[in-house]
């Protein structure tokens, strides 16, 4: 066999054995005691695609000033965050106290990966306004909005006058 074919071939294999494997990198969330609502749903979203994509997820809780006297609110969140994931993640290192951070790993459950991706949850969208029939007098139809640009122009005019 001629070396130069022979190397063509074992680079051929290498880069072939290269596109099967995966690359799973790990991604932090960071939280704090205070956190709202809304952010809370927002990074627990975040962290629902990184887990779909299969990348681990390492959850930070960082504590500032006198939120240290109080572990447990931190602890409380990082419930919240297994609670919301469910079935999707497993934790891999449980949540722990270093410092000021309290620290937890996700990844993605190979159980959860198996079954077909689950649908986006629709996020809530404001209804399209439009403008309603109110009357309708000799054969005119007025909506709303040409009922109340008619009111507007007409206080500009008495505004103008005076």
């Amino acid at each position: 066999m001629d070396y130069g074919k022979f190397r063509y071939e074992e680079a051929q294999r290498l880069k072939e054995s290269r596109k099967k494997t995966v690359q799973i990198t790990i991604k932090e969330v960071k939280f704090k005691p205070k956190i709202a609502k809304g952010d809370f749903d927002t990074k627990v979203r975040h962290m629902l695609e990184f887990l779909d994509e299969g990348h681990k997820v390492k959850v930070t809780l960082q504590f500032r000033g006198r939120e240290m006297a109080h572990p447990e609110l931190g602890s409380k969140i990082l419930d919240a965050v297994i609670e919301q994931l469910g079935p999707i993640a497993k934790v891999d290192t449980s949540a722990r106290l270093e410092g000021r951070n309290m620290t937890m790993v996700l990844s993605p459950d190979k159980k959860a990966a198996k079954r077909p991706a689950s649908p986006k949850p629709e996020v809530a969208r404001p209804a399209t306004i439009k403008p309603a029939t109110i009357t309708q007098e000799n054969s005119v139809t007025t909506t709303e909005t040409e009922t109340q640009n008619a009111k507007d122009e007409n206080i500009q005019d008495s505004q103008k006058a005076i």
